[in-house]
């Protein structure tokens, strides 16, 4: 075998090793984002269910005012950054998805060569 042709498998290796390595993170990364999805959704509708119950039932005290603006405030700031916490792990997701929708293409254009190649030989 040539220095050449040897060269060419260690690539292609080198390749194939990298393209797993991807398709694994993908796949955690997809998974983190799908809980970290979850996990906002629960947060939100509790904090969201937080500030609209005294408005509802117009019960406004229990064991703390809760149309007291500075709770109230702080309220909205957590759904704030629930809502941003919402972005991040969608965004990560899609992320993932078109990583993995790459990799993808880029196996079957690694079978297509494989073939051509193997198809040359004989």
């Amino acid at each position: 075998m040539s220095d050449k042709a040897e060269v060419d498998v260690a690539l292609y290796q080198i390749n194939d090793d990298f393209s797993e390595h991807i398709e694994k993170s993908s796949r955690r990364i997809r998974i983190l984002s799908v809980i970290t999805l979850v996990i906002s959704v629960i947060l939100l509708a509790s904090y969201f269910s937080q500030i609209v119950y005294p408005f509802v039932t117009g019960q406004t005290i229990v064991s703390v005012n809760l149309v007291d603006p500075s709770l109230l405030a702080l309220e909205v700031v957590l759904v704030l950054l629930t809502l941003a916490w919402m972005y991040v792990g969608a965004v990560n997701y899609l992320f993932s998805s078109r990583m993995a929708k790459a990799v993808k293409q880029a196996r079957e254009q690694e079978h297509k060569i494989e073939t051509m190649i193997e198809g040359g030989k004989q």
